[in-house]
């Protein structure tokens, strides 16, 4: 019958959310390659070494389509853990010696 402010301001939303849950439903059915246990697949220490040298793999893999950042096929969550323990090895050494270096200041000053 009467038609509030709020109901003009739903219909928006709903159409907004109608369209997210189908682009994702739709995602879905992207065609990817099969994913099959291949005999020499990276394993978790080619998962980390890939990771420790992701900084300059990223930049070579800019300029050369023969280079990719990421190993695929791969043994799965055990190559993928390997990458991010690797990748997050890579900001280690800086921030101990940036946290030794304030302790050192702190210290200074006292």
């Amino acid at each position: 019958m009467f038609r509030t402010s709020t109901t003009r301001c739903r219909r928006p939303a709903v159409a907004l959310t109608a369209a997210l849950v189908a682009t994702l439903l739709l995602a879905g059915c992207a065609a990817t390659s099969a994913a099959g246990p291949v005999a020499d697949a990276p394993g978790f220490w080619l998962g980390v070494w890939q990771g420790m040298i992701l900084p300059i793999t990223f930049l070579v893999s800019l300029f050369s389509d023969q280079v990719a950042v990421y190993a695929v096929p791969n043994a799965g969550h055990l190559y993928d853990f390997g990458f991010v323990v690797g990748a997050c090895v890579i900001p280690l050494p800086g921030t101990l010696l940036r946290g030794a270096t304030s302790r050192r200041r702190a210290k200074a000053r006292r």
